[in-house]
């Protein structure tokens, strides 16, 4: 049976009214309407006798209407509809402006009506601000109607999102027709759990945050919902968890004396505690006979990938592979130079002076000569290979694995879940899987976002680490844009490296990694500094007589290759490039980086961009040049970069000002958001509380057979179009 929440819009308030809001907001059934939230309330204001008026102030009153008149406009097809009222000690004209003057036309002589808005005096004559107004009942006394408006000056205006023509009075219109028939709905959470948390009823909340009374009201009501998106989605990743959890997979556990062993002998440092801590999580996970999914988490250059190497290690002691996806041909390389030097002979199988326990670790992109390419994949095919590391190349149908044991996925917001089980599914049995992210994540967006992942966080620094002194350079101050060429300069001169960063390639070229799109003050202004314009600028000025060399997206592999090989055996001293060293770029001597318009980057992407510096023993400086003013948004955002080091604040203060909106995907082709009542900036407590009622619920009824409800809440917030999107999310 349909239930009262999936009944047509159209059968419910007719299609008149039904077709524009389908049309423009895309409500289609009873229960899109009542979830189509207000955006904001207004109040009336006091119900005032005309003789007391005061202009400006927000006012009701109950008036009798006296005359009207109705006017054309100098506006195509917009009337004028002006009525007198009056009270019996004062006068006030009401104006409103509508195609064909329909708003007003039942404000008849010798109606009485409640108007409000604001007040104001013009020339001799008392007028409203953007009235409202609703007729008084006829068959009342006269002591009742003044009670009907006080009543009615007290409640509040609700003002909806809006499109079209549609105007707030009539979907406030609607939802009052529709409101009458959700007592009967039953509530998607159980009894139990809105006692133990405080929470309104479904109904009741819904009449409240659509016909609130006071602030407190609004408030119970977007809590008790908020409570409502925030189960749905943790029921969701609760079963996906659950299912993941009975899909047999290999255990992989490292014998003594092995590649482990020899690796753990080899390194130059001790591990952190940190690192040792997950170290150990994952040795356990990888033993288990459940499918390992957990996302690694930590700060640039806090030792992510000697962890993961780690577990890579273990599978192949195991007699397993492990394969690593990185999102850029610029980063596989990275990954395969770091990881082949860390391992020394223990990467030679094969070769002469490798070590008798060795394997080999593999190489692959897209572009790769063929020879090589066959090469490589016949090393993943015969197992020759423990290790593989390559970029979308890896993904492609010919490219297979002898036993591939783990997948580790870098940088895994460039990817989505379809191409990580793509490459999860070239396992005889589904693998561990490992993704890391460099970019500190929210615990809220940890526990919606990827809550199907197990979060572990390395949130320590390895011993040798130097601080990054960071400052906002204005570009209308040269004394300063002086000083910051001048330390570029000083830091060459001392024997170190720096980077120039700008948003753009050149005219009309854009990088292949974008910058993130800042939505703010910065929207009018000239396009950003690009790298082909302002090389040959620094060379013929500030940095003259420097090796200066250009790195950017649209140059071939092979010539980035070349240039990143130079600027790390230090025949480069200052590279000008682009963001695509946001990621994978391991220059210790490089100490300092300049941004050219850094207000164009996002936080998070200006925190992995001041991480290239600082990695070896030298003092790391960062300098973010912008022509923006410091009290704008803007300056703002780069103020509180230069303020702190710690990422996982910064992710705190990004996920603040930007709003759950770019994190869970609002922007999506003007599909209807699904999270309207949850803000994950400020609703970490709730988020946790429901996972942990969710995991309960998930543990003892899998397919919610003893909660209807919340299972039609799930399959319609969770319809394919929604679990595709939260999938790729």
């Amino acid at each position: 049976p349909v239930s009262a929440l999936d009944q047509p819009l159209r059968s419910a308030i007719g299609d008149k009214t039904a077709k524009p809001m389908a049309e423009s907001l895309g409500l289609e059934t009873v229960g899109d309407l009542l979830r189509h939230y207000p955006s904001r309330y207004q109040d009336r204001g006091v119900l005032t006798p005309l003789s007391s008026l005061v202009a400006g102030e927000d006012v009701s009153v109950l008036a009798d209407v006296v005359s009207f008149t109705t006017a054309t406009t100098s506006r195509p097809r917009v009337m004028r509809r002006s009525v007198v009222t009056t009270d019996g000690r004062g006068r006030l004209t009401v104006t409103f402006f509508s195609p064909g003057a329909f708003i007003g036309k039942d404000l008849l002589p010798g109606k009485r009506a409640m108007f409000s808005g604001k007040a104001r005096r013009f020339k001799t004559e008392w007028q409203l601000d953007k009235p409202e107004y609703e007729l008084a009942d006829e068959d009342v006394d006269d002591g009742t109607t003044l009670e009907a408006a006080q009543a009615w000056a007290k409640s509040r205006i609700v003002v909806y999102p809006l499109a079209g023509k549609l105007t707030s009075k009539k979907v406030a219109a609607a939802v009052a027709m529709v409101l009458p028939s959700m007592e009967g709905v039953e509530d998607p959470l159980p009894a139990d759990m809105r006692e133990r948390h405080g929470l309104l009823p479904w109904a009741e909340a819904i009449q409240k945050i659509h016909r609130p009374q006071s602030d407190v009201d609004v408030a119970r009501a977007r809590r008790r919902l908020a409570w409502d998106e925030a189960m749905v989605l943790q029921v969701a990743l609760a079963r996906r968890r659950a299912e993941a959890a009975l899909v047999p997979t290999t255990p992989r556990v490292a014998g003594a004396g092995g590649l482990v062993d020899a690796f753990r002998t080899r390194l130059p440092f001790e591990l952190t505690a940190g690192q040792q801590t997950i170290d150990d999580v994952l040795r356990r996970d990888l033993a288990g006979t459940v499918p390992m999914h957990r996302l690694l988490q930590g700060e640039v250059g806090s030792g992510k990938t000697v962890v993961a190497l780690l577990s890579m290690l273990t599978v192949v002691d195991a007699g397993g592979q492990a394969a690593l996806l990185a999102p850029t041909e610029v980063l596989a390389q990275q990954h395969h130079r770091s990881i082949t030097a860390m391992l020394g002979p223990l990467a030679e199988a094969g070769r002469l002076g490798g070590s008798d326990d060795a394997t080999r670790v593999t190489l692959l992109t897209g572009s790769q000569s063929t020879a090589v390419r066959r090469e490589a994949m016949l090393e993943a095919a015969s197992g020759q290979a423990g290790i593989v590391v390559g970029t979308h190349a890896l993904l492609e149908d010919k490219v297979q694995f002898a036993d591939l044991g783990l997948v580790v996925v870098d940088e895994q917001h460039r990817f989505g879940v379809h191409q990580r089980d793509a490459l999860r599914a070239k396992g005889s049995q589904p693998p561990h899987l490992l993704v890391m992210t460099a970019t500190p994540i929210p615990r809220t967006v940890a526990m919606t976002v990827f809550g199907d992942l197990e979060v572990s966080s390395l949130t320590e620094l390895p011993q040798g680490r130097s601080p990054i002194q960071t400052f906002v350079v204005q570009e209308d101050n040269q004394t300063w844009v002086d000083r910051m060429w001048d330390r570029v300069r000083k830091e060459v001169a001392a024997g170190h490296q720096a980077y120039v960063v700008c948003a753009r390639i050149g005219e009309g070229q854009s990088d292949v990694d974008e910058v993130e799109p800042v939505e703010d003050d910065a929207a009018q202004r000239p396009p950003a500094a690009a790298v082909l314009d302002v090389l040959p600028k620094l060379t013929d000025g500030p940095l003259a007589g420097l090796r200066v060399a250009a790195l950017h997206g649209r140059m071939l592999p092979a010539d980035k290759d070349d240039v990143m090989t130079a600027f790390a055996k230090g025949d480069i001293d200052v590279l000008v490039a682009t963001t695509v060293i946001e990621v994978g770029v391991d220059v210790p001597n490089a100490t300092v980086m300049v941004l050219l318009d850094a207000d164009r980057f996002g936080i998070s992407q200006l925190h992995q961009l001041r991480g290239r510096v600082g990695r070896g023993g030298a003092q790391g400086w960062c300098l973010l040049e912008t022509a923006m003013d410091p009290g704008s948004p803007a300056g703002q955002r780069l103020a509180k970069v230069a303020s702190t080091l710690d990422g996982f604040q910064l992710a705190e203060f990004d996920l603040e000002a930007r709003r759950e909106g770019d994190v869970l995907g609002a922007s999506q082709s003007g599909r209807r958001k699904f999270l309207k009542m949850l803000e994950l900036h400020r609703h970490a407590d709730l988020i946790s509380e429901a996972r942990e009622e969710a995991a309960a619920i998930i543990a003892e009824d899998p397919d919610l057979a003893a909660h209807p409800a919340l299972a039609e809440a799930l399959a319609e917030a969770l319809d394919p179009e929604r679990s595709e999107y939260l999938e790729k999310a």
